[in-house]
């Protein structure tokens, strides 16, 4: 079974969630494929709503770091 994965619409994200076929969600980088990682440690196996607000800010911090200091 291949795992859901969910398209958020902002072209400039860089982070995703998949569902699991256990049920759980992973947190992935959408250029690699692989798991994002926060402090060295995979976002693998966790519930949809902390899979959706990691997505959320981690895509934030990745929009903030792309377009550089505000002047």
């Amino acid at each position: 079974m291949n795992p859901v994965v969910y398209r958020r619409a902002m072209s400039e994200n860089r982070y995703n969630l998949r569902q699991e076929d256990d049920g759980t969600w992973t947190v992935f980088d959408i250029f690699t494929g692989l798991p994002a990682e926060v402090n060295d440690v995979e976002q693998v196996g966790l519930d949809m709503e902390q899979a959706d607000d990691l997505v959320d800010l981690l895509n934030l911090l990745y929009i903030k770091r792309r377009r550089g200091p505000v002047h």
